[in-house]
């Protein structure tokens, strides 16, 4: 074994070491994302819901280092990435609660900014939070501001599956029906 202190044997044999709150931060541009849904709920005043969302991804290999982030956080919580999925074997650790998104998540990547394009999406999905919290969602341009700065993130919303078109005008048409 090594002597030198910052060796892999040594860190290896350091479970109960706290994480760095730096290595997280690589961790997350490796396996993270900041993501806001949004799903048709007539029960809310703009018959859109929106969920704010932060996420790692990572194997059952390490499912070890998703519950050291996440008791480094202390809030959220890991689960089977996708159950129905058999060929899946990913865990993925997730914190949707807004008080623990503004008091603990967007606070630490604040302090720890991540440093590559994931910091765009980052800045807007905390605009976005903060935006909810203060009740902007109820609002006709509030959700519309929302709608638009998430589809702005992650790559320009490369990956969803519902058009921003689509999502708007179904609030549109929503709000000629009320």
């Amino acid at each position: 074994m090594s002597n030198n202190v910052l060796s892999a044997d040594n860190q290896q044999e350091r479970p109960n070491m706290v994480l760095n709150p730096w290595y997280i931060v690589g961790f997350v541009e490796g396996e993270g994302t900041f993501h806001v849904a949004f799903y048709k709920d007539p029960s809310m005043k703009r018959g859109i819901k929106v969920i704010p969302e932060f996420h790692i991804n990572q194997s059952y290999l390490r499912i070890s280092t998703l519950n050291e982030i996440q008791k480094y956080f202390g809030c959220g919580y890991t689960k089977v990435n996708h159950a129905k999925r058999i060929n899946d074997d990913t865990y993925v650790y997730v914190v949707r609660d807004r008080a623990d998104l503004c008091s603990k998540i967007i606070p630490f990547f604040r302090k720890h900014p991540l440093r590559s394009i994931k910091q765009e999406s980052f800045i807007k999905f905390a605009q976005i939070v903060e935006m909810i919290s203060l009740g902007k969602h109820r609002e006709i341009a509030g959700i519309k501001k929302i709608i638009k700065l998430a589809y702005e993130m992650n790559i320009g919303g490369k990956y969803r599956k519902v058009k921003q078109e689509d999502l708007l005008r179904n609030l549109e048409s929503s709000e000629t029906t009320c």
